[in-house]
C-alpha cells in the first residue's frame, strides 16, 4: 500500500519550510518511526519519520525546495522490500569513462545530483560522506574546492562559477590557492538576522551595566554541590539557576521590565516566563522556562540542561521557543568579559551575564581579590525609564551577592 508523505502541520507563526535533508533515497528500506527527512523552518527543524516498515518510493520535493503545511513531499510503500539498486543512482550515464558497476552503486542526494549535472562533474570521482556512502551537496562542494582536482572536474567547476554566479546553489570560485565559497543563508539564520535588525531599528534600546561579586554564590555552590547533585538525581548546581530565580524576584518588583509593547498598548504579564539563550550550530535559539517563579533551583537547572541537549540535537519544538517575557543570555561561557545584548522583541529587556574574572576590589577600606562578573541590562527606553533599569539591575546584584534574599524574598 502506498502512503503519501506530507509536511507537518506548521503553527500559525510559521508560513512555510524548506527540505533540508533526505535521509533516505527512493528504493531504500525504512523501519517504522525511522527518520526520513528534515524540514527546516525559520524557528526549528522538524523531523518526518516513516509511518511503517517499508520503502521510500518517491521523492516529490527535493532538498532546498520550499514546502507548505501538509504539502505532499514524497510517497512511501508499506511492507515493500528495498530494491537492489536505489533510484538515486548513476548520474554519469553520459560519461562512458565511468565504470558501470561502480556508477550503479552510487547513492546521490537530489541537491548533489543537481550540482553534479550543472557543473559537468564525474559522480564516480566524488567521495560520499553521508549515510551508507551517500554523496551530499557538501561532498560536491568539497570536491570542487580541491586545488589539485583533475582537469576533467575542476575546469567545468570554474566555468560554472563564472558563467552562472546568480544560481541559488552553492558556488565556489577558485583562483590558484585562494578559495571562496558562497553558501545560501539557512532559514533559521535568516530569521535571526531579520529579528535582530528589527530589534535595532524599531526599539529605543539602551544598556546599563553593573558588576556583581560572585564569591557568596560560589561558596554556597561549593558547599552544597555534591549534596545537591545526590539529592536531585544527578542534577548539577550551576549559576544560571540563581540568576533565573533572582530575575523572577526582580521582575515582580519592576513590572515594566516584564512587560511588552503591542502597538500602542502595554501588556503587563502577571507571570515570569524566562527565555534562556542557547547557542547551536545553526544559530541562537531561546527556549522558554514557563512559570519560572514556581520552579525550584533543581527544576531550573534540569530544564536548562535539557534545553541545551535538545537544541544541540535539533529536537526543540515550536512550543519550546515561543513566548517569553524576559531573556537571560550568558556570553561568559565563551569567555566574553563585557557585551551589550540585543533585545528579543516583543520583550522589553534582556540580561547579559559574562565571564567571572578575579579583580582587586576595595572592601571596607581594604583591597581584596574577588571573583567579579559584569552584568548588562539592555532595555527598551520607550517603556522602561533609566531609573527603573538601574534599580532592576541593582536588585539582581543584591540578590546574587546575598543568595538568602532569594529564599526570603527580601
Amino acid at each position: 500500500m502506498t502512503t503519501e508523505i506530507k509536511a507537518p502541520t506548521f503553527p500559525e507563526s510559521v508560513a512555510d519550510g524548506t527540505i533540508a535533508t533526505w535521509h533516505k533515497q527512493p528504493g531504500e528500506a525504512c523501519s517504522r518511526d525511522e527518520l526520513i527527512v528534515d524540514i527546516e523552518t525559520d524557528k526549528v527543524v522538524l523531523e518526518v519519520v516513516a509511518p511503517a516498515d517499508g520503502v521510500l518510493e518517491e521523492i516529490v520535493k527535493g532538498e532546498g525546495e520550499t514546502v507548505l503545511s501538509d504539502e505532499l513531499i514524497g510517497r512511501f510503500k508499506e511492507g515493500a522490500k528495498a530494491s537492489s539498486a536505489p533510484a538515486a543512482k548513476s548520474d554519469s550515464k553520459d560519461d562512458g569513462a565511468a565504470a558501470p558497476a561502480a556508477a550503479e552503486d552510487l547513492k546521490i542526494s537530489p541537491a548533489a545530483r543537481k550540482m553534479i549535472e550543472e557543473n559537468g562533474l564525474e559522480a564516480g570521482n566524488i567521495s560520499g560522506t553521508g549515510k551508507g556512502g551517500l554523496i551530499t551537496k557538501e561532498d560536491v562542494v568539497a570536491h570542487m574546492a580541491q586545488p589539485k582536482a583533475s582537469d576533467k572536474a575542476a575546469a567545468p567547476a570554474k566555468a560554472s562559477a563564472s558563467q552562472a554566479p546568480e544560481k541559488a546553489s552553492l558556488e565556489n570560485l577558485v583562483v590558484g590557492e585562494r578559495v571562496e565559497k558562497r553558501v545560501p543563508m539557512t532559514r533559521l539564520r535568516a530569521r535571526i538576522a531579520e529579528r535582530l535588525l528589527d530589534a535595532s531599528q524599531s526599539t529605543a534600546m539602551l544598556t546599563t551595566f553593573n558588576e556583581v561579586n560572585m564569591k557568596p554564590v560560589m561558596e554556597l555552590r561549593s558547599q552544597y554541590k555534591e549534596l545537591f547533585e545526590k539529592t536531585h538525581n544527578g542534577t548539577r548546581l550551576g549559576f544560571m539557576g540563581f540568576f533565573v530565580k533572582a530575575a523572577c524576584e526582580a521582575l515582580k518588583r519592576f513590572p515594566a521590565v516584564n512587560a511588552s509593547i503591542d502597538g500602542n498598548d502595554i501588556v503587563y504579564h502577571g507571570y515570569q516566563d524566562i527565555g534562556v539563550a542557547v547557542s547551536t550550530d545553526k544559530g541562537l535559539v531561546v527556549p522558554v522556562l514557563r512559570d519560572a517563579d514556581s520552579l525550584g533551583l533543581a527544576n531550573v537547572e534540569d530544564k536548562i540542561r535539557d534545553f541545551g541537549l535538545r537544541a544541540r540535537d535539533g529536537k526543540l519544538g515550536i512550543d519550546d521557543i515561543q513566548g517569553g517575557t524576559f531573556t537571560i543570555t550568558n556570553g561568559g561561557v565563551f569567555g566574553s568579559l563585557l557585551s551589550t545584548p540585543i533585545l528579543n522583541p516583543p520583550q522589553t529587556a534582556i540580561l547579559g551575564m559574562h565571564k567571572i574574572q578575579e579583580r582587586p576590589m576595595a572592601v571596607n577600606g581594604q583591597v581584596e581579590i574577588l571573583p567579579m562578573m559584569y552584568l548588562a541590562l539592555s532595555y527598551d527606553h520607550r517603556l522602561i525609564d533609566g531609573k527603573e533599569a538601574v534599580q532592576f539591575l541593582v536588585t539582581i546584584k543584591d540578590l546574587i551577592e546575598d543568595p538568602a534574599r532569594i529564599l526570603l524574598e527580601v
